[in-house]
């Protein structure tokens, strides 16, 4: 954890090649997402509708509760898992404070709802396939700038001289003052 909040992994090679290379893998899920999706489903509501609810000209039949519960309780623990490694590893960069906030709050806002969109097009009513749509759209973006983020921030590190106190003040990190010492 030291080596994040000091910006040290910067300069630790084995610490800057399993980052890298977890994001190398989380890179390629990002792009099988977009395979996956657009496998069964295009960017307009009523293809999205015509995978959850069946389509009778492509003998496509509804999805079941079964099938929907068994990928939706793989992909809970797996995107949470994700979203919370690219987070944590968010909260290490030097944006803003309001920022990180934004995009963890999104990252799993959006997560979240991409998984319950698909039950609310099946169970409730079909017009939330705009939901599922933007929901996959805004989760894609935020993991893809999360994954170009800590990228940067791993390979570029800190060019702009800032110390971790500066740069990280919610983190804790401060210099011992004389009666501490």
């Amino acid at each position: 954890m030291k080596y994040l909040q000091t910006g040290g992994f910067q300069n630790h090679t084995l610490m800057k090649l399993t980052l890298t290379l977890t994001l190398v893998f989380l890179t390629a899920f990002w792009i099988t997402n977009f395979a996956m999706y657009f496998a069964k489903m295009n960017l307009t509501p009523h293809s999205v509708q015509a995978y959850y609810l069946g389509a009778e000209e492509q003998f496509r039949l509804p999805r079941t509760y079964q099938s929907m519960l068994e990928v939706t309780h793989a992909h809970l623990p797996m995107m949470a898992m994700v979203v919370l490694l690219l987070t944590h590893l968010l909260i290490f960069s030097p944006y803003s404070f309001r920022t990180k906030v934004a995009f963890i709050s999104s990252a799993f806002l959006f997560a979240l709802l991409n998984e319950a969109a698909g039950w609310l097009v099946r169970f409730v009513d079909p017009h939330f396939a705009w939901l599922k749509v933007a929901s996959f759209l805004l989760f894609q973006g935020i993991l893809g700038f999360l994954l170009a983020a800590l990228a940067l921030f791993l390979w570029k590190g800190r060019s702009n001289g800032k110390s971790p106190q500066t740069l990280f003040p919610e983190a804790g990190i401060r210099k011992k003052t004389k009666v501490e010492a």
